[in-house]
């Protein structure tokens, strides 16, 4: 199978217009690498690439509807067999997002988890609003260091995930996972911007978003059962606005909320990519366009 190319980085950092730039140069397929744009319905708070998407061909775009189970493991088989059908029809496959967990389970493979436990979820979520985040954290910190070390104090739905899995299974979550080697080849590519730049796109995605109709989007939602969804519910410039929605805050605390948890999970991303060691490509300093030669070029000479 020839070699993957891989396209990460930051939310907002400009993947997807870039990353349709390559497809066209190489041509190739995109693997969507996002744990949020599987969802349909969902197009505006998940900045689905709608445009790229009518030039160049995507998966695992709008596969489940909200509330329907899709984690790292269900992205790992998916996303192989995608990658295999894009190669055995001569495209070069492309997997693109910042989802790292779906790249790592891609790139290293994940044993089969246990399933979802829905009612010890919900106890699990209700002991985070009641006592905070943290709390459940130091509880995952003591019995599966190595993955605590791996997430954020606040990702509260991967602390979840991972304290329901030892619950049930009684074996760390991170026993699951497999970090050694890759069993694909793949050239890797991390876009970067300096942090006030991406804060800038951050903030300027965030009211586009809202212009566009997030809270149209959100309202449809509700209508149908979404706040009672375990899973896409926890998206970001979702999840901050349904309370906004309800008259239990004001627009402005909801809109600071989603703007302050946007820029926490890009910083976990950056975190992530960096440690990688992929080759950078800095937005501040190149075009789209320039930035797209380069990866281009870069990929087709790699042997």
């Amino acid at each position: 199978m020839r070699k993957l190319l891989i396209v990460g980085g930051p939310t907002a950092v400009g993947k997807s217009e870039i990353a349709c730039l390559v497809a066209k140069k190489v041509d190739g397929e995109i693997v969507s690498a996002d744990s949020m744009t599987v969802y349909r319905s969902m197009d505006i708070g998940t900045a689905k690439p709608i445009e790229c998407m009518s030039e160049v061909r995507h998966h695992l775009i709008d596969v489940v509807d909200p509330g329907g189970y899709f984690d790292a493991k269900v992205f790992e088989e998916k996303a192989l067999e995608a990658i295999r059908e894009i190669d055995s029809r001569g495209k070069v496959p492309m997997v693109v997002g910042g989802t790292y967990l779906y790249i790592q389970a891609l790139l290293y493979g994940i044993e089969e988890t246990p399933d979802p436990d829905w009612g010890l979820r919900r106890r699990l979520y209700k002991i985070a609003r009641l006592k905070g985040n943290l709390h459940l954290y130091v509880k995952l910190k003591a019995v599966d260091p190595v993955y605590a070390g791996k997430i954020h104090p606040n990702d509260i739905r991967r602390i979840v995930r991972a304290l329901e899995v030892f619950i049930n299974s009684g074996k760390p979550f991170s026993s699951f996972h497999r970090w050694e080697r890759p069993r694909l080849s793949f050239k890797g590519f991390f876009l970067i911007r300096s942090w006030e730049n991406l804060s800038k796109r951050i903030e300027e995605r965030l009211r586009d978003m809202l212009r566009r109709g997030l809270l149209e989007e959100i309202r449809k939602l509700l209508d149908k059962g979404f706040k009672n969804f375990l899973t896409s519910p926890q998206a970001i410039n979702y999840k901050e606005f349904i309370p906004y929605l309800e008259g239990k805050v004001s627009f402005e605390e909801a809109f600071q909320e989603a703007l302050q948890n946007t820029k926490e999970y890009a910083k976990r991303q950056i975190r992530w990519f960096r440690k990688q060691g992929w080759r950078e490509v800095n937005l501040d300093r190149l075009t789209s366009e320039e930035a797209a030669d380069l990866i281009a070029e870069e990929y087709l000479r790699t042997p």
